[in-house]
This record gives C-alpha cells, structure tokens and sequence, in this order.
C-alpha cells in the first residue's frame, strides 16, 4: 500500500459541469474546499461542515453527495455536477431555478445550492412527487430563512412543468 505525504500535493481531475477539471489537493482537502478555492466553483456552500445541513450537496457519478464529507482525492476520475451546471446556459436559468424565484424560494440563499441539487436530483428520477415526499427530500437540509413553504412549491411547480414537458415531447 502506497502511502501519501501528509504535505504532499496530488493532482485531482475529474468532469464538472460536463467539463475537465483539474487541479491539485493536499490529501486531507475537502472537495467542497477544491471546489470553491481551486476551481472557483462558489456555488457549493459550506454550512456546518459535519454533512447535516445539506448546502454542499453536488452529485457525483449520479449520487448527491455531501462535499464537506468527502475529499478531493476520492473524486478523482469521477463525474461532477454542481449548481453552476443546473443552468442551461449562462443568460438561461433552468425549470427549476425560475420555479425558485417565482416562488420566492430563496432568500439569503445560503442553503439554495444544496437544496437545488437535491431536488433536481429527486425530480429528474420522480416527476410526479407529492408534497410528502418532497418534504420528506428537504429534511436532509437546514433553511433558516424561507420555512420551507416556497422551497416546496417551487419543486411541485416545476415538477409539473418538467412532467409536461416531457409529456409534450413524447406526444411529438
């Protein structure tokens, strides 16, 4: 078994966004660090840095993932998708962004990211969620802001949205 230096630097890449990244870590950094220091990716929060209130939540290969619980090592060749990569472009929001600011879903915005993540996440596997589940969705994140009562219209509303859409491109 190969051991790292503790001072040692390590080049990490990976896809974030749909685009190379890369850069180097000390072994113990976290990703949510490499992501916002080395990558300027700011979008990524970091609240209490123990993985409970869920503002540095990302997907990795897939997974929502806590980024304050993971090192930057471990995402090495890996598939990165951040809330800078929700956007369709970078003059666009996506369905799901508008659904927040015509809710008035956010309001200092700190917990946004985390949360946004999570629900594109879920809606992207259920397109039809219920207000249960998606209360159920958001108890793995802290707001002290909005109450959650926007939160939880914004992803019905574009749940629905999002449902039609796909609805209209399949009757096509």
């Amino acid at each position: 078994m190969t051991r790292l230096k503790a001072d040692a630097r390590h080049s990490v890449r990976f896809t974030l966004n749909g685009r190379p990244a890369e850069g180097e870590a000390e072994p113990r950094m976290l990703l949510s660090d490499f992501l916002r220091h080395q990558l300027g990716a700011t979008g990524t929060h970091v609240g209490c840095e123990h993985g409970v209130c869920g503002a540095c939540t990302i997907v990795v290969d897939g997974m929502l993932t806590r980024s304050c619980l993971t090192l930057a090592a471990q995402a090495d060749g890996c598939d990165l998708k951040t809330v800078e990569g929700l956007a369709p472009s970078a003059d666009r929001l996506g369905v799901l962004q508008q659904a927040f600011r015509r809710n008035h879903a956010l309001q200092c915005g700190f917990c946004t990211a985390g949360i946004l993540m999570s629900l594109d996440h879920y809606l992207a596997k259920n397109s039809a969620p219920t207000e249960a589940e998606t209360r159920d969705l958001l108890s793995g994140h802290i707001c002290r802001c909005t109450g959650y009562t926007p939160i939880i219209q914004a992803a019905l509303e574009a749940a629905a949205k999002l449902a039609s859409s796909k609805k209209e491109t399949s009757d096509a």
